[in-house]
């Protein structure tokens, strides 16, 4: 079994697509838009064949707050310690927050997370 693709909304579609290709290197396909729904996607490939579904949708409405039933992150696997420390160092200064790290977890990964510009979690593993 595998899975194909991951989906997150998002109210800003260009936005959003810009992060995962810019710092994760995703490779947006064609936009998809349904006229009669509204929705519009993009599905961003990666180098390892994961992909990624970037969705929104005109009657969309952002969660309270970021602790809610649900998917909790989304991980990508750099490298090494120091691809971790690189990539978590330029997105802080490119002004995104860092939430935890570069730390070694209780569960052995050395890892980072920041938030994307939705401020959804997005772990940066080696």
């Amino acid at each position: 079994m595998k899975i194909t693709h991951i989906a997150l909304y998002t109210n800003d579609l260009t936005r959003i697509r810009a992060f995962y290709e810019t710092y994760f290197g995703g490779v947006a396909g064609a936009l998809y838009h349904n006229p009669k729904t509204g929705l519009q996607t993009y599905f961003l490939s990666f180098a390892d064949g994961a992909r990624l579904e970037l969705m929104t949708r005109p009657q969309l409405k952002a969660a309270a707050d970021g602790m809610r039933i649900g998917w909790a992150h989304l991980a990508f696997q750099v490298g090494t310690r120091a691809d971790v420390d690189a990539l978590t160092a330029r997105l802080q200064a490119d002004g995104y927050s860092v939430v935890s790290g570069p730390r070694v977890t209780g569960d052995g990964y050395y890892e980072s997370c920041i938030l994307d510009p939705d401020g959804n979690t997005v772990e940066i593993t080696a």
